[in-house]
């Protein structure tokens, strides 16, 4: 099963011109880099409306966007990956002026922006057969005619061959030739890289956070080291004061050195989507008690399948390409030439949850659309409907699947903690911990697991994450499941079995601690009047809490109204840190402007108090808004 056959119509043109000066991008405080999510052919404006709504919020720290530039109308997914002008950043995801308002909400919402860049090869075919391209570009492919680039810009016209990508002789063929027979850029060209390097530091000024290089096994790496150092040259930092993000897709066949790439940036380690998928399939003799041995462990990964070390690494269960061709775990392919991974098994949701919970290289969720033909393009009706989320409807939505999402913030909270404490029932049930942190277990059978494990966690009562569970406004319960763990650091357990409505896992961590957690939580009701909303404005508390956004006004804590009217009350109550001094505001929120109280987001007219004890209630009858 191999990535290749699913790319089999790509290609990239670099603009010539950098986009004029821009304002620097919100100087965000974003959320942890652990896990970033793909939102595959979602359009720039849903994508805003998903890191204010839910990214942002659950604690995602990028999204990666499928390629901007102008492309090929085809009818197909893949037409986005067979580019025509870079100069006129205008495809089928929006326009230019969409995607800077996109950027700009992204970071407001906390969230990182990664775009898919793609610049080994060239659309095929011609504007006159196909018509002309998303920003009304022509092109010829038979004279080797775009905007920006002419014949002397491109390799010969050779193919590549399967053999080619099976040993060392085959390397020249697959960097010079063609990927499925498209027009391939010569990318060591000093004109070339001067276009790319063009393209490139545009969507830097536009404030993106980093780029996922498609195709770059089939580039020379120091072409690719070449033309990020002329950007980073350009852009030494992000707009947003952050290193550049920068991963590469490099398949792990035989006539490519992977480490070549490690001074551009991290490489997508494949190895680790393969290993899923046959370990959680029960493949090529590979369970869930295989995984160790072929990855390697803490402090010695490798393993018998050669992983790279986890710096090097950005990890996934599946893409757009891996759930097309079979070559990995998918719940979105419904056209039954290979297995759905959510078909009368969670197995595809445990496996993403294993993903989160371990602690090997910087994971990414794939979040795309369903689809019953491989080469069906993106839906074409919105993900919302009237400001609702449709999950599992057209566009999947992984990335919001309770168990899934939940995980994000234990990947961030259990970073850099030792996995640790393995622990087995039949070849197909784990358990580890993470440090003194968090904890997780795995039951890909039929049949219940029960056991009493060592979690390497103190005692007290933890909410089971997998089963929806959060605290309650409280913090003194579970909505869910709960875990009691004793002052030796034990707990009696079951996982329930694969095949239920909820996955077969149960993961607890020191976030969702309810008792023993160093103070508890106060109740704190805050109620406020008179702020003149208008229509699409909601009130939120944001102050110096996580539970108040930490001033995010995006992420900070909803009231709700109490009537109609502009100056009627909102109110609502949040649980906050028993006995802790808290500084707040008020601030109208519409998604994407915020209006604080005083007119100020700064630390002058901060409201303060000092939090209740825990398991106690507490008012904050705060009068008017603040003008």
């Amino acid at each position: 099963m191999n990535l290749r056959l699913a790319r089999t119509a790509r290609a990239i043109l670099a603009c010539a011109a950098i986009a004029a000066s821009a304002s620097p991008a919100f100087a965000a405080n974003f959320n942890p880099r652990d896990t970033s999510v793909q939102l595959f052919e979602w359009s720039w404006n849903d994508i805003a409306t998903e890191c204010t709504q839910w990214l942002g919020p659950q604690g995602y720290g990028g999204v990666q966007i499928s390629p901007p530039h102008a492309s090929k109308n085809a009818n197909g997914w893949w037409g986005v990956y067979q580019p025509v002008n870079y100069v006129n950043l205008t495809s089928r995801m929006g326009n230019e002026s969409q995607l800077k308002t996109m950027i700009d909400t992204c970071h407001a919402a906390k969230v990182r922006v990664y775009v898919d860049v793609v610049f080994n090869q060239m659309a095929d075919g011609s504007s006159a057969s196909n018509g002309v391209a998303t920003d009304g570009s022509s092109w010829n492919s038979a004279t080797l005619s775009y905007p920006f680039f002419s014949s002397s810009d491109f390799h010969g016209n050779c193919n590549i061959n399967d053999a080619d990508y099976n040993s060392p002789s085959g390397r020249n063929n697959v960097m010079f030739c063609r990927l499925g027979g498209l027009p391939d850029l010569a990318t060591e060209s000093s004109y070339v890289q001067g276009q790319i390097t063009n393209y490139l530091n545009k969507l830097m000024a536009l404030g993106v956070d980093g780029f996922r290089i498609d195709a770059a096994k089939h580039m020379q790496p120091s072409a690719l080291q070449s033309i990020l150092n002329s950007v980073k040259s350009t852009h030494p930092l992000t707009n947003s004061g952050e290193a550049l993000w920068v991963t590469s897709e490099v398949l792990p066949d035989g006539e490519v050195t992977r480490s070549d790439y490690f001074g551009i940036g991290t490489i997508n380690e494949f190895q680790f989507t393969f290993a899923m998928r046959d370990a959680f399939r029960n493949w090529n003799g590979l369970t869930l008690s295989s995984i160790p041995s072929v990855m390697g462990t803490w402090g010695n990964w490798g393993g018998t399948w050669g992983f790279v070390q986890p710096q090097n690494a950005t990890i996934l269960i599946n893409n757009w390409d891996t759930e097309r061709n079979g070559s990995s775990l998918n719940a979105s392919n419904y056209t039954g030439s290979v297995p759905n991974d959510t078909q009368g098994t969670q197995r595809y949701h445990l496996a993403n949850i294993f993903m989160l919970a371990q602690g090997y290289g910087e994971a990414q969720v794939q979040s795309g659309f369903r689809f019953t033909n491989k080469d069906a393009d993106r839906p074409t009706a919105s993900p919302y409907l009237n400001g609702q989320a449709q999950i599992n409807v057209n566009w999947d939505f992984i990335h919001r699947w309770t168990g899934l999402s939940n995980m994000v913030k234990f990947r961030s909270a259990t970073a850099n903690q030792a996995q640790a404490n393995w622990q087995t029932g039949n070849a197909n049930q784990v358990a580890f911990s993470r440090g003194n942190v968090g904890f997780a277990a795995f039951n890909n059978t039929t049949g219940s697991w029960t056991k009493t494990f060592t979690t390497g966690l103190a005692s007290g009562t933890y909410c089971n994450i997998v089963s929806g569970s959060v605290l309650n406004a409280a913090g003194t319960a579970c909505t869910g499941d709960s875990v009691t763990v004793n002052s030796s650091g034990s707990a009696t357990i079951t996982v329930p079995a694969d095949g239920g409505s909820v996955p077969p896992a149960v993961v607890i961590y020191t976030g969702q601690k309810v008792s023993g957690g160093g103070g508890g939580n106060c109740t704190v009701t805050f109620t406020i009047a008179n702020a003149n909303t208008t229509f699409g404005q909601n009130l939120y508390v944001v102050g110096n809490q996580t539970a108040l956004g930490n001033w995010t006004p995006a992420s900070g804590y909803a009231l709700a109204i109490q009537g109609s009217g502009a100056n009627v009350p909102w109110t609502g109550s949040v649980a906050l840190p028993a006995n802790t001094a808290v500084q707040y505001k008020y601030v109208k929120w519409n998604g994407s402007a915020a209006v604080w109280e005083s007119n100020q987001s700064t630390s002058s007219g901060n409201r303060e108090f000092t939090t209740c004890a825990a398991g106690t209630t507490q008012s904050r009858s705060d009068g008017n808004f603040k003008f």
